[in-house]
């Protein structure tokens, strides 16, 4: 359970190459900081209080744990730290098999990347200063809820658990709803109030670094197998047929995503290779313990379409989700929830038949209320926040900051310097690029031009 934890971690660091990749040049540090800074903020958020509204025993029927039960973690470390001869230590919190300070450090990683997933979705123009406010807000009114409904099982991780988890009974192995369906609604709500990209969608803004891209791609890839096996909570057949299960899924994901790319722009691409495995790692997570092999394939694969497809909708509907956030994780993750009860099977550990198998549509409906309330609820809470914010500190950088580069705006860096290599042998001196006051008279001269 440590090295799970620290695969998920790394997932982190991960997405911020992933996401650094994609924008431009001038915006790397920005994207890459929003995903570190999560690292920091939510690690202190969670100790403080986050593990404890998620899995503190129940007090609001399904709601919410016990904010004040596990406080700074009390309660959860002391007595005999090391093994007793003959067996494991008995006299310290344990969650399950396991010591529940392992538990916190693994389900903390979900936490930590749940609210660096956001940030995807407004690249370029959302300031660092009310991205931190946002994301302490949101996880601390959305995400620590929701994992409490989705995660918190009754007699296992809590004596009262959430909704979706013994109420409603849906299935969310690894946080297809708690984590993506949920970021990929707040990504939504975000960018909806922050507005459009200066120049979008007219000017082309591709990614500066599909080398960074595809690097980020496997390091998620990799992280994942700790993200979904080691959501079994032991070294056993579960951990086994879920690490199986994202091999599979995340391949066929890609595969099906490169034909779709192949069929409708004649080019598989590099960016859609990456993009399609993280669309399969997203399908499955929910699923992975619910569905056969040859069912994660049908998972991967329907994902990888659809979520191909998805990444045009902000075109047709207007708006500016920067790095798909929304095409790749909310409908990924709807897409995940949702085949489970279709493809559910009861020789899988859910032990649960979907439609394919038998079970008619019983799994189904609940699946679709788990996944329609979590979007309904992240969406609407991160619209207000995002509003308070604005409000309060503003969200945005102006339109000469925008042109100038957000890096060097908000952070005083870039994040490429070749100005060492001015005068050596002619190279950089025999064309200068613009000043930063010529872009922004550009910006002058051309603002209210646009429609």
């Amino acid at each position: 359970m440590l090295a799970s934890s620290a695969l998920v971690l790394l997932m982190t660091p991960g997405l911020a190459l992933f996401y650094g990749g994609m924008v431009r040049s001038k915006s790397v540090l920005n994207m890459m900081m929003m995903s570190i800074s999560s690292l920091g903020l939510v690690g202190v958020l969670w100790v403080l209080y986050g593990y404890s509204v998620a899995f503190g025993n129940d007090v609001g029927g399904g709601l919410l744990g016990n904010p004040a039960e596990f406080a700074g973690l009390q309660g959860l470390f002391g007595g005999t730290y090391l093994a007793t001869e003959g067996g494991p230590p008995v006299d310290i919190p344990l969650v399950g098999t396991i010591p529940a300070t392992v538990f916190v450090a693994f389900q903390a990683m979900f936490a930590i990347i749940t609210v660096a997933l956001i940030s995807g979705a407004v690249a370029d123009r959302l300031r660092f200063g009310p991205w931190l406010l946002f994301a302490g807000l949101w996880a601390t009114i959305v995400y620590f809820p929701v994992a409490h409904w989705v995660f918190a099982f009754n007699g296992v991780t809590a004596e009262n658990g959430g909704w979706i988890a013994n109420n409603l009974k849906a299935i969310d192995f690894a946080g297809g709803t708690a984590v993506h369906i949920n970021a990929g609604a707040a990504a939504l709500a975000l960018v909806l109030v922050l507005g459009k990209r200066r120049g979008w969608p007219r000017e082309p803004m591709r990614p500066h670094n599909l080398t960074m891209v595809m690097l980020g791609a496997g390091l998620l890839w990799f992280g994942w197998f700790g993200f979904n096996a080691g959501s079994a909570v032991a070294s056993n057949g579960v951990a086994g047929i879920t690490f199986v299960n994202t091999l599979v899924a995340t391949s066929a994901a890609m595969l099906a995503w490169l034909l779709t790319e192949r069929i409708r722009d004649g080019k598989p691409t590099s960016l859609g290779a990456a993009s399609g495995l993280v669309a399969g790692l997203v399908a499955i997570t929910p699923s992975c313990s619910s569905v056969s092999p040859l069912g994660a394939i049908a998972v991967g694969a329907i994902a990888g379409v659809l979520c191909a497809l998805a990444v045009g909708l902000k075109f047709r509907f207007g708006f500016d989700d920067s790095l798909d956030v929304v095409g790749v994780h909310l409908v990924g993750g709807l897409v995940g929830t949702l085949l489970v009860g279709f493809f559910a099977t009861s020789s899988a550990p859910a032990a649960v038949d979907g439609l394919f198998y038998g079970g008619g549509v019983d799994q189904l409906w609940r699946q679709a209320v788990g996944a329609v309330a979590v979007l309904l609820f992240s969406f609407i809470v991160s619209l207000i926040l995002a509003l308070i914010v604005k409000a309060t500190m503003g969200l945005r950088v102006s339109p000469e900051e925008e042109v100038t580069g957000i890096d060097e705006i908000e952070h005083a860096e870039t994040g490429y310097d070749f100005s060492t290599l001015h005068g050596v042998g002619g190279l950089g001196t025999s064309r200068p690029s613009p000043t930063t006051n010529a872009a922004a008279e550009h910006v002058r001269a051309t603002a209210g031009k646009e429609s």
